[in-house]
């Protein structure tokens, strides 16, 4: 139960990376300010967080069964919460999609969307009307650069994002009405086992249905240049729960919070031209055309991005 002054927060996806270091970061605060109930689909993943969270475990943060993706389960993890009182929702729950869009069944794009989209969707509609009820509040939830910025190959997983873009900017403007701040953390990569692994598993994958030239631009021209700027422009889960800790604590929460400042001349290309062909073709040329020289590009940056540049880039401010 929340100390008398502590914030209660509840965070959705905590069983592993963004999520579990934003729940260690909140719990471990200083200060003592939140009571964080972490969330995940399966308690039987908890062992990382408990280790990670050590002494605040029990004390500043709580564990409780969610799955995004069920109406019961949503509403029966916010009846268990007392007075069914959240001050900050966290939505971090999401899962990745990648590879030609030829090879995907609607079932798997369906289910991206289940959680990216519908499960965000249903985590708002469970808390915004209590949250009304005291005109108090804020909701945050984990978007991505591909939320800005199509990206070949996760035509999906933009897709999703962009989707949850469009809800988020037209929400924010009638719960602004009630007192209640609406934030997007947006960040590019970020290294974790989850990215890792879907990385290794694509590259073996076999895609039958899909054209020679569309197998081998994805595996031997997209990855590579995929891989690169993974490695020069990452961030870490850690960078991305301090970022949402200010981006929190803000008295002025901006509504969206690009985690790395890399990323914006990228995300700026789209805004510069209406017609949306500066973006297109400056992708087409970086991926098909300028493949050798965006990789010498990827390795420069990735010797001056050092961790002390990195670090600066952290704060949406």
């Amino acid at each position: 139960m929340a100390n008398s002054g502590q914030k209660v927060v509840l965070i959705t996806g905590c069983s592993s990376g963004i999520g579990l270091r934003i729940a260690v970061t909140l719990a471990k605060d200083e200060k003592k300010r939140y009571h964080v109930i972490a969330t995940m689909r399966d308690l039987k993943k908890k062992d990382k967080l408990v280790e990670a969270a050590g002494d605040a475990y029990g004390k500043t943060l709580i564990l409780l069964p969610l799955d995004v993706c069920s109406d019961e389960s949503v509403k029966q993890c916010i009846n268990n919460i007392k007075d069914r009182h959240i001050d900050i929702l966290i939505n971090n729950a999401g899962v990745g999609l990648l590879g030609p869009v030829e090879s995907i069944s609607i079932e798997e794009m369906k289910r991206v969307f289940e959680t990216n989209f519908f499960g965000v969707v249903r985590m708002i509609k469970e808390v915004m009307p209590d949250m009304k009820k005291r005109r108090s509040g804020h909701i945050v939830v984990m978007s991505s650069v591909m939320g800005l910025q199509g990206v070949v190959f996760n035509d999906v997983y933009t897709a999703s994002k962009f989707a949850m873009e469009g809800f988020c900017e037209s929400m924010a403007v009638q719960l602004m009405k009630f007192n209640i701040r609406l934030s997007m953390i947006e960040p590019g990569p970020v290294h974790t086992e989850f990215e890792t692994k879907m990385m290794e598993d694509v590259a073996k994958m076999e895609y039958p249905g899909v054209d020679a030239d569309t197998v081998r631009y994805f595996k031997d021209v997209y990855l590579p240049s995929s891989i690169d700027i993974f490695e020069a422009m990452g961030q870490t889960p850690e960078d991305i729960a301090k970022c949402t800790k200010k981006v929190i604590e803000s008295n002025s929460p901006r509504f969206r919070n690009l985690t790395n400042s890399l990323y914006t001349p990228i995300v700026a290309l789209k805004y510069a031209d209406e017609t949306g062909g500066l973006s297109v073709n400056t992708f087409y040329n970086l991926l098909f055309n300028f493949g050798p020289l965006m990789h010498i590009t990827m390795s420069i940056l990735k010797c001056l991005t050092c961790s002390c540049l990195r670090r600066r880039t952290v704060s949406p401010n």
